[in-house]
């Protein structure tokens, strides 16, 4: 069926109106309903990938996004550059830092604990700069694709920090004051643990249990280049 064979409502309530969608150039924009808290947890695969896709999504619509990464500071598992990185760099309006120290908090894996907790706080004391930046900002107005995200940010992801709550690397209060600290124009989006995150219960807009059904690691699959990093 041709466009115009189609009825009126269908072409108005359909996205892009039933027609493929071209690229666009992308530029310097300000989301008009930004402004929600959003939480992604639990034992399955997919809670980063969720995120970074939202931050691309946003980012492609050019709107300013920046991913801070607790938790994540390499394994012998893993590259020590992972391909979200490269992307995130060759992608205008995305940008991202990594606090995480090496190895994993309680795993027994040769790495200090204490320097467990020192990286997660330096990254909660990182967060409550960025989110006061965001607060000084005109989240309303677009910001430049290369400004640093102390000149605020329309999306803010905190990747990981769940963990580092449920863990006792930082406070589950510490998370609901980052929250209670959420400018209203700020999108806020916080992952990590398999542990269901109750405490955010009252706070969140959106909250996602990202269910394990099957995983290879099961069968001892190791984590693989393009799809875990």
């Amino acid at each position: 069926m041709s466009d115009d064979q189609r009825p009126d409502s269908t072409v108005e309530n359909t996205p892009g109106q039933g027609r493929t969608p071209e690229p666009e150039r992308i530029e310097p924009a300000a989301p008009e309903e930004f402004g929600l808290v959003q939480v992604w947890w639990g034992d399955g695969k997919g809670k980063t990938t969720a995120a970074l896709g939202m931050g691309m999504r946003a980012a492609g619509h050019g709107y300013r996004v920046h991913l801070l990464q607790f938790m994540k500071g390499g394994a012998s598992s893993v590259d020590a550059v992972r391909g979200e990185y490269n992307a995130i760099a060759a992608l205008p309006g995305i940008s991202y830092e990594n606090l995480g120290h090496y190895g994993w908090h309680g795993m027994a894996d040769g790495s200090d604990e204490a320097d467990h907790e020192a990286q997660a706080q330096a990254g909660l004391e990182r967060a409550r700069e960025l989110l006061e930046a965001a607060g000084d900002a005109d989240l309303a107005e677009s910001i430049d694709l290369d400004a640093p995200p102390e000149e605020g940010v329309h999306m803010l992801v905190l990747d990981e920090i769940l963990y580092a709550a449920d863990r006792d690397l930082i406070g589950e209060d510490d998370v609901r004051d980052l929250v209670d600290a959420k400018p209203d124009s700020l999108e806020l989006v916080l992952s990590g643990s398999h542990a269901e995150p109750a405490y955010l219960e009252d706070r969140a807009d959106l909250i996602t249990n990202v269910r394990n059904v099957k995983h290879p690691i099961d069968d001892g699959q190791r984590a693989r280049r393009g799809t875990e990093f």
